[in-house]
């Protein structure tokens, strides 16, 4: 009896690595990856710069088209949250399920494939299918180890609370978690389901963590997401994506460790927890905020020639923190298996991985 209680005990401390179903919640936008290694002219013709991520436009519908007929596509399950949750599912391994998945598809070939690919990937997807859209496609257009991302919202746009996030069953998976991620792409589509699950995560005393995902969300979706900010416990981006937040919110500064301070001391509804900052450098040692301090750690090496596709790294990367944070894990070691997942996956087409992860 007493070794069950102290068992009972470590449990609900979330100790020696048994994770509940549903601890870790994920909503955003799921989108099929069509990804293809392209040429120059390609990105030339649609205006396309190598290294970003955009939403798609008029003058880049006939993209979809022609990437599939110019050149070798592969198709993978994708859209940045979906990503991340996935990359933590695989690196907990068991139980199966720890890891919750929302977001909007449609009923349509792509929309099976999303669901297949999430239930291989042990994840619990709960997707709001419709009929108006089309499920969301995103064009990986990759030169070297750039990678330049279109997407396509269609369906993943039509993500709606009332229809889903709202419902009863849905929102008992919401409760059940303890840590929250959402990419700043979702800001685009459903900025109020964004705020409820915010919200629920602050009052509870709970980890909700945001991504900047990409400088158009920063200089284009500004007041959205800085109406989420107050409720953010960890902040993630790479190098981009903060000097672009640091130029739009008027930090005046371009150094990166400066700008993750400043973006620390944005004010901050639960005070119990202070805001921790993630910014990942690609090659360069990724930087993380403790209390007053900024720490930089060195990514693991890895040989130029062994790197065929950096599409997913910034996902993977998320993923890998986010599988040891939702066990309670110290931060330091968060970072290390974000790097470790960002580094299984560039070795690979797509945000892809093997069949079980070697991290310790």
């Amino acid at each position: 009896l007493l070794q069950g209680c102290a068992e009972s005990k470590r449990l609900k401390r979330g100790g020696n690595n048994l994770n509940f179903p549903n601890s870790l919640f994920g909503m955003g936008n799921p989108l099929l990856d069509i990804s293809a290694v392209v040429d120059k002219d390609f990105l030339e013709k649609y205006g396309l710069k190598p290294n970003d991520q955009i939403l798609a436009e008029d003058k880049h519908k006939a993209l979809f088209e022609e990437i599939v007929k110019k050149f070798k596509v592969e198709y993978h399950a994708g859209g940045a949250t979906q990503n991340s949750i996935k990359i933590a599912q695989w690196m907990i391994q068991d139980p199966h399920k720890v890891c919750t998945f929302f977001g909007c598809i449609g009923e349509d070939k792509f929309g099976e494939i999303l669901k297949q690919k999430a239930d291989e990937a042990h994840v619990d997807a709960y997707y709001y299918e419709q009929t108006e859209e089309p499920t969301g496609t995103c064009a990986a257009c990759i030169t070297g180890d750039n990678r330049s991302l279109v997407a396509n919202l269609a369906a993943a746009n039509c993500y709606k609370k009332d229809k889903h996030l709202d419902l009863k069953e849905n929102w008992k998976l919401v409760e059940k978690a303890k840590v929250y991620y959402i990419a700043g792409f979702f800001l685009t589509v459903s900025l109020e389901s964004i705020l409820k699950v915010a919200k629920h995560a602050s009052e509870n005393n709970k980890l909700f963590t945001l991504n900047l995902s990409a400088p158009f969300i920063s200089q284009f979706f500004k007041d959205a997401l800085m109406e989420v900010m107050p409720y953010v416990d960890v902040l993630f981006g790479n190098e981009t994506e903060a000097a672009t937040f640091s130029k739009e919110q008027g930090f005046q500064t371009e150094d990166i460790e400066e700008i993750a301070k400043k973006a620390e001391a944005l004010p901050k509804v639960n005070k119990k927890r202070p805001r921790i900052v993630v910014f990942t450098q690609g090659k360069d040692g990724t930087i993380m905020t403790k209390g007053d301090k900024v720490e930089t750690f060195p990514v693991l090496k890895i040989d130029q020639k062994d790197i065929v596709d950096t599409n997913g790294a910034g996902d993977a990367f998320v993923g890998g923190f986010l599988s040891e944070l939702v066990q309670d894990k110290e931060l330091e070691q968060c970072v290390k298996a974000g790097h470790y997942a960002a580094n299984v996956i560039i070795r690979r087409a797509g945000c892809t991985f093997p069949e079980k992860p070697d991290f310790h």
